[in-house]
C-alpha cells in the first residue's frame, strides 16, 4: 500500500488532514445513503481486478496522493504502485498508477480519483504554462482566491506543482488594501496608517493602486511591503518598475492571459498574479483502464 504523503510534490505542502477531508467529503456526496448500486447489483462481492491510471495527455501531475486516499478509503485491499509522482511532467500514455484488489473498490472509487487529478492536474499543467513564459526573468506566477469553494488548499497544492506560487490563503494571513478599503477609509496615506499600526511584525502590507499618481504617493508613505499594479499597460508597468526601484515588490494583476505574460514579466516586476491559474485551467485528462 502506498502512502499518500510519499507522492506530495517534493517541494510543495498538503496537509494529510485536507486530502483526508476532501477524498471523505467526495466520497460521501458520490456513495450516498446506498453505496455503489452498479457495482453491488453487477460484481460479485469477491471479484478483482488489475487496472491502469493513465495520462491520456500530456502535462503535470498533480492529485495522485488524493486519488490514492480514495481507494484506501473504500479498502484496505488494493494494492497500489505507483509510477510517477506529483510535479512530474509526463507524456500522454504515461501509466501513473497501478491498481489491483476489489473490483467493486476500484470501480467505486474510479470517478472520485479522476476528479481530483484531473482539476489538479489540469491547475498543475496550466500553471507550468504561464511559468514557462516567465524564463528569464525576475517573475514569479502567483494564483489567487478565485478557487474552487472547498478546495482551496488543494488547487494552491496544484499551482506549486506546476511552478507557480502562492498568494495568501485567506484574508487573514496578509493585509491587501484593495481601492474600496482606500475608499472607505479615506485615503492611501490613512489606509496604510491603520494598516501599519495593526499588523504584527510578520505580517505583510500590500496595497492596490491603479495609476502611477497613487504609486508615488505609496512610496512616499514608506508603509507598505508591496504594490499591487491594477491593469496597467505594459509601457506603465515598465514606468512604475523604474519608479520604484526595488524599493517595494511589485506585483502585476488584472489582464493577465498566457499571451501577455511575458512582456509584462520583461518589465522587472516581480510577481504577475492570475486567476486563470485556478478558475479557469482546463480538465487534464486521465482515466482508468481495466486491465483485462
Amino acid at each position: 500500500m502506498i502512502a499518500p504523503a510519499t507522492l506530495l510534490a517534493p517541494d510543495a505542502f498538503l496537509s494529510p488532514l485536507a486530502i483526508d477531508a476532501a477524498v471523505h467529503r467526495a466520497l460521501d456526496e458520490d456513495l450516498g445513503r446506498a453505496g455503489d448500486v452498479t457495482s453491488i447489483a453487477t460484481i460479485p462481492e469477491a471479484t478483482t481486478a488489475r487496472a491502469l491510471f493513465v495520462a491520456r495527455q500530456s502535462g503535470v501531475i498533480a492529485g495522485l496522493p488524493l486519488a490514492i486516499a480514495v481507494f484506501r478509503a473504500l479498502s484496505d485491499r488494493v494494492e497500489i504502485t505507483a509510477h510517477a509522482r506529483d510535479g512530474a511532467t509526463v507524456a500522454a500514455g504515461t501509466t501513473l498508477l497501478t491498481l489491483t484488489g476489489p473490483a467493486r473498490a476500484i470501480l467505486s472509487g474510479e470517478r472520485t480519483a479522476l476528479n481530483f487529478a484531473g482539476r489538479l492536474s489540469g491547475v498543475a499543467t496550466q500553471t507550468a504554462a504561464y511559468v514557462g513564459h516567465t524564463a528569464g526573468t525576475r517573475a514569479r506566477i502567483c494564483c489567487t482566491r478565485k478557487t474552487t469553494p472547498g478546495l482551496r488548499a488543494l488547487e494552491k497544492y496544484a499551482v506549486r506543482c506546476g511552478g507557480g506560487s502562492n498568494h495568501r490563503f485567506g484574508l487573514d494571513d496578509a493585509i491587501l488594501i484593495k481601492d474600496n478599503h482606500i475608499a472607505v477609509a479615506g485615503g492611501i496615506r490613512a489606509a496604510l496608517t491603520r494598516a501599519r499600526a495593526m499588523a504584527g511584525h510578520l505580517m505583510k502590507i500590500e496595497i492596490e493602486v491603479d495609476t502611477l499618481a497613487q504609486l508615488r504617493e505609496v512610496l512616499d508613505c514608506s508603509l507598505a511591503d508591496a504594490v499591487l499594479l491594477d491593469n496597467m499597460d505594459v509601457p506603465t508597468l515598465r514606468e512604475a518598475a523604474a519608479l520604484t526601484a526595488g524599493r517595494v515588490a511589485l506585483e502585476v494583476s488584472g489582464g493577465v492571459t498566457a499571451q501577455s505574460i511575458a512582456a509584462i514579466a520583461a518589465t522587472g516586476v516581480d510577481y504577475i498574479s492570475s486567476g486563470a491559474l485556478t478558475h479557469s485551467a482546463p480538465n487534464f485528462d486521465v482515466a482508468i483502464d481495466i486491465a483485462t
